[in-house]
């Protein structure tokens, strides 16, 4: 197995999903891809912050980004690091303080995720 397909798998297998877009990040550019591996273990990993805040936040971010796809990416991550329906919803009323109406209207596909 190529040293890519080792990263993806590892992400995959702490978010719950590997995301399409680094297989092709793989394929085109392997050290970016190591690049960006390093960087998502410090998200992915408990530090100071639990890798579920750290998503939660995540989130909130892409949403004020208006990222639709990467809400949804966010939310599954979430939801795999042990966030609760309650946890996602506070963090929803800070999307919706700091990003307003927009901000949550985004996340429509990444609250179809929630049980």
């Amino acid at each position: 197995m190529s040293e890519h397909k080792k990263i993806i798998e590892n992400i995959g297998k702490k978010i719950g999903f590997e995301p399409e877009v680094l297989h092709t990040v793989g394929e085109l550019d392997p050290d970016f891809l190591q690049t960006y591996h390093k960087c998502d273990k410090k998200m992915l990993s408990d530090g100071a912050l639990p890798a579920k805040v750290k998503a939660l936040m995540g989130l909130a971010v892409v949403a004020s980004q208006r990222c639709e796809a990467c809400t949804v990416s966010q939310m599954r991550n979430a939801l795999h690091q042990g966030a609760t329906k309650e946890e996602i919803m506070e963090t929803m009323e800070v999307i919706f303080l700091t990003s307003g109406a927009p901000g949550v209207a985004v996340c429509r596909n990444a609250l179809k995720l929630v049980k």
